[in-house]
């Protein structure tokens, strides 16, 4: 795990053992609580945690920003784009397994990176996020695995149904899993007992099975 800056934000960078040319990308966006110029402050919760502590050890990089305090990434879409691509160029990931998720206000980071470069992402997985509804058909070429919790008080469960409906009426294929007697952390158990981080390593941009995997 190595600290760097870049484009004005602080990251973790998650390296594979064998680290090579031509490995995916998974860029993971934390929530609110996790702002700030403290990069400590990251491994707070979720995945970044799990990376240092060995639990999730994927055959990929994986990107972990820090959004600086007082702003959220809605409005950070261009210059973590441009972190993005200087990571991408820079480690040589395979271009068509670039993939996003992220949890809370990474959520909404989620969906708005992915309806900002819809051609750029092979797979997005927002949890308990939501977004401008509206602009979902940019994602209908896009495979979307969205959760919530059922119980969430700080961001309701319609957020992420309308997102999920704009998507598929646009003709896209967005699932939604609700955990049905979860708050608002439903990120333990997005992460912990489903198979999403799987299913992200496993889409490709533009490959004619891009919505393979098990998404029950």
């Amino acid at each position: 795990m190595e600290r760097k800056n870049a484009e004005g934000l602080n990251y973790w960078l998650y390296t594979p053992d064998e680290a090579a040319p031509g490995k995916p990308l998974v860029v993971f966006l934390h929530g609110a609580g996790e702002r700030g110029s403290d990069p400590e402050k990251l491994f707070a919760i979720s995945l970044p945690k799990w990376l240092r502590d060995g639990r999730w050890q994927p055959d990929a990089y994986v990107l972990c920003p820090q959004c600086p305090e007082g702003l959220d990434w809605n409005a950070q879409v261009q210059r973590l784009k441009a972190l993005i691509d200087r990571e991408v160029e820079a480690l040589q990931c395979d271009r068509d397994r670039i993939s996003i998720t992220g949890l809370s206000m990474g959520g909404f980071g989620t969906w708005a990176m992915g309806i900002h470069y819809p051609r750029f992402f092979s797979a997005i997985a927002p949890v308990c996020g939501g977004g401008l509804s509206w602009r979902c058909p940019n994602l209908k070429e896009v495979p979307v695995w969205a959760f919530h919790g059922a119980r969430d008080s700080t961001v309701p469960l319609r957020n992420s149904i309308e997102m999920v409906d704009a998507v598929n009426r646009a003709g896209g294929n967005a699932r939604l899993t609700i955990f049905h007697t979860v708050e608002h952390n439903s990120w333990d158990e997005a992460y912990g007992t489903t198979t999403v981080l799987d299913w992200l390593l496993e889409q490709k941009r533009n490959s004619p099975d891009r919505f393979k995997g098990d998404t029950q």
